[in-house]
Formats: C-alpha cells, structure tokens, sequence
C-alpha cells in the first residue's frame, strides 16, 4: 500500500515523532531532516538543544497547503531518527562550558590552566559532534536525498556543510542570521556557535560565497573579515533599513541579494535573524532584523531566480514553556524551506503543477 493511502493531509496532525506529522520513511522521501539537540557554546540563553523535540510537537499543528510550493510535500519529507547521545554529550559539557564563560567574564583568559582541561573537552566534544552529523549527511545525501537540519545552535550544520562540499561542486551560502558568526575560536571554543561561518571559510573552499543578511550586531574583527575577504557580501540591518526608508522596495532589495549567490545555495537560518516577536526567547535576541513575510520573500526570491536549494539548516530555535511562538516560527520557517527546497529541485506534484508561483 502505497504510503499516502491512509494519510489524510486535511486531517489532524499525527503525533508520529515526524516533522509535520508526515507519514514518509527516509527510504520513501526526497528530503531527510536530521536533528541535532545541542547547544553546548552558546554564550547568552540555552536551551537550542531542546528545539528539535518542540518544533516536532509544534509542526503538528502546521496545515500543508503552501501556497509558495502547494503538493510539494507529496514528494516526501522525512524525519531521521534523532541520536540522543548528543543531547546527553551536550548536557554533560555545558556545565564546563559555563565555567569557562564565567571565568572570561569575570577577566580570565583562555590560557588559564584553571579552563584549558575545560576548553579541550569542550573542542574535542564538539569535534565528535561535527563527524556525527556528517556522517548522518553523509548517508543521506549518498542516497540521492536533499539533507536539512534542525538545531541546536548554530554550531549544529557545519557538518552538514563539510557533507556538501566533500561533493566537490562549489555553492553559496543565504545566510540569514542577526550575528556575523565570523569569530575565531570564540571564547575559546574553536567550534563554537558564533564561528561556524569562519570555520567554513576555513575548511569548506566549495563554499564560494556567503551572502550575510540581517546582520545587526558583529565585533570589529568580523566587519574586517566581512570587508577583506571575497567570498563574503554583507547586507547588514542599518543597509537594508537604510534602503527602504530612501524608498527602495523589498522585492529590489531581494534580487540585489540573491544577485550574489551562485546557481547553488545552502540557506542558513538562524532564528534570531527576525525581528524579536517572533523568537523572544532565542540565546541571543538582537532588536531589529526582518519580519517574517520579508525572510520567506528572499527565500522565494532566491528560488525564483532559477537557483537551486542544495540543503538547509533551521537553528537557534528556543522553546519555553507557556509560550509556543518560538517553536511555532521555527516549524514554519522550517516547511517553507522544504517547499522551496523541493520545488528548486523540481519537485512539484499534482496541484503544483497548476497553481505553483515560483
């Protein structure tokens, strides 16, 4: 029996353990998302470990039609199996990760024999981290599948990324974020959740451009890197503000950016590249950045222009109790990155055929 058969997509969202509640096997989809519940790094608020768990509960509640992609999900969006040691690894090293963050705060220096032993758990920890999910991507992406991922911190996808560029063609990088994520080594955490982008300029030469949208709040060695390197074009949120109020439209605004990128994109999206409302309790929450219908117009704008999504990452996401509007925003900016990634890889089914508006 074909696996769409019994699965009634105007119906209640199944309580499955998927994404969406979708019936799909990894065998059966186009997509595969893979999770990674860590945040052993991160400098301000915790909890990204938690998110992958809450964007599933909160997915359930997320209706299928898109109008930006409709029927593509028929082509299969599937949930690996989510490895809970690093959840448990991550718990275990957050306690000397904090240490480590206090003593610097309060003018220690990472060369202090009191955190170096703490340091290098934490990298050779993170090190452990990075090979899993390349070889969760790896698999995957071996089988002919499109690979997302769900974080965690921003840490979580560089794997994913070495995954990508051990395929050898060259892509871009939309990265959506309210942070450079340009550091060396931050805080001395050579992996940390604010180096990722300097570690893939470093390690991931397929990398050929990162488009940095949103970005609203970087240190001085980062605007340098920004400015110096090539591979990297910067529209920050006082440019993008800046050229609204002087009357350009966002549409404009959106083709100027995806005028940077190559024909293959890799989007990363971190949460807190949109406005506060609508992730107040993501680590690191920085006033400014883009509303939620400005982020789906780039990601559209992106597809529309002919450039073909080659994977994903959703992160950052923060999930409180009480409050489902973290959770709510990273499950739906989640289906629309896997409607446009489908749809970018010419996946349409049935009605999209008729009414898609890419």
């Amino acid at each position: 029996m074909n696996t769409l058969d019994t699965f009634d997509p105007n119906g209640v969202g199944l309580d499955n353990g998927a994404y969406f509640g979708l019936p799909f096997t990894p065998d059966e989809a186009r997509l595969v998302l893979i999770s990674a519940p860590w945040d052993v790094t991160v400098s301000y608020g915790t909890g990204t470990s938690e998110a992958p768990d809450a964007i599933i509960e909160a997915s359930m509640q997320l209706d299928l039609y898109d109008a930006l992609s409709p029927g593509a999900w028929r082509r299969g969006i599937a949930t690996a199996d989510i490895d809970y040691s690093l959840l448990e690894t991550s718990q275990r090293l957050r306690s000397d990760a904090e240490r480590v963050i206090r003593h610097l705060e309060e003018g220690g220096s990472v060369a202090d024999d009191a955190v170096c032993r703490k340091i290098r758990r934490v990298n050779e920890g993170c090190v452990q981290m990075n090979e899993n999910i390349r070889a969760q991507a790896r698999a995957w992406l071996a089988q002919g599948k499109l690979v997302g991922l769900v974080g965690g911190d921003h840490s979580t996808p560089y794997g994913l990324v070495q995954a990508l560029g051990e395929r050898g063609e060259g892509f871009g990088i939309l990265h959506i974020d309210a942070h450079c994520d340009l550091r060396r080594a931050y805080e001395g955490f050579e992996y940390s959740h604010a180096s990722i982008m300097y570690n893939v300029l470093r390690d991931v030469p397929q990398a050929e451009r990162i488009v940095e949208v949103g970005v609203r709040d970087y240190c001085d060695a980062e605007a340098e890197l920004a400015r110096s390197s090539e591979r990297i074009r910067m529209f920050d949120d006082t440019q993008l503000s800046a050229a609204a109020f002087e009357g350009e439209t966002w549409g404009a605004t959106c083709r100027r950016i995806v005028t940077e990128l190559p024909e293959r994109v890799y989007v990363s999206f971190d949460i807190d590249g949109l406005s506060v409302e609508y992730c107040p309790h993501t680590g690191t929450p920085v006033a400014g950045g883009l509303t939620f219908n400005q982020a789906v117009y780039l990601l559209h704008e992106t597809v529309r222009s002919g450039r073909r999504i080659i994977g994903f990452d959703v992160v950052e996401v923060v999930p409180r109790p009480g409050s489902s509007i973290d959770a709510s925003t990273g499950a739906r900016i989640l289906y629309k990155l896997c409607g446009l990634t489908l749809v970018s890889n010419g996946c349409r089914c049935g009605e999209a055929d008729e009414q898609s508006i890419i």
